[in-house]
């Protein structure tokens, strides 16, 4: 009767062990899951900033001896909407910058994102620019607020949207 009462104490501490093991490991495996998604958002997090601001000191450095190379480089982080309209305005802009003599240099202050998910963001940024011309030839400090959209398209976070606000 003892070797009864032993083999089910032996069965009884193997099940409390394997059900032991079982919960430690599931409890571990969740545990990775969500420290692999605090990563992952916070790199997206990480990446959409930099998005932001990348393309905030390019849309406020702007120089009418390369206009051409600048606007490219506004084009080339925009998308949608914006970047239709900033290539629909980019002749015309040329020609007034280059009859103003004019130079902007940006410089983006802060950035703070709004909301943002796998695919979108929206970001306010504040910049800083002083902006040299024909009318202002020892130049003149401008703050720019601005709120760009931003979506992830080809494994790229570009600008489809940018207004001034505040």
């Amino acid at each position: 009767m003892a070797a009864r009462r032993t083999d089910g104490l032996n069965r009884a501490l193997t099940a409390g062990l394997v059900l032991a093991t079982l919960l430690t490991a599931a409890a571990a495996a969740w545990l990775g899951l969500r420290l692999a998604d605090q990563r992952e958002a916070e790199q997206r997090r990480q990446d959409v900033l930099a998005a932001a601001r990348q393309s905030a000191l390019n849309f406020t450095s702007l120089d009418y001896r390369h206009y051409d190379r600048d606007s490219a480089t506004v084009l080339d982080g925009a998308t949608g909407e914006f970047k239709k309209q900033f290539a629909a305005q980019t002749q015309q802009l040329t020609q007034l910058v280059a009859a103003n003599r004019s130079v902007s240099e940006g410089q983006v202050l802060e950035a703070g994102i709004v909301r943002s998910d796998a695919r979108s963001a929206r970001v306010l940024v504040v910049a800083d620019s002083k902006v040299t011309n024909t009318a202002v030839p020892q130049g003149e400090s401008r703050t720019y607020r601005l709120q760009l959209d931003l979506v992830l398209a080809h494994g790229r976070w570009l600008t489809s949207d940018v207004e001034f606000v505040g």
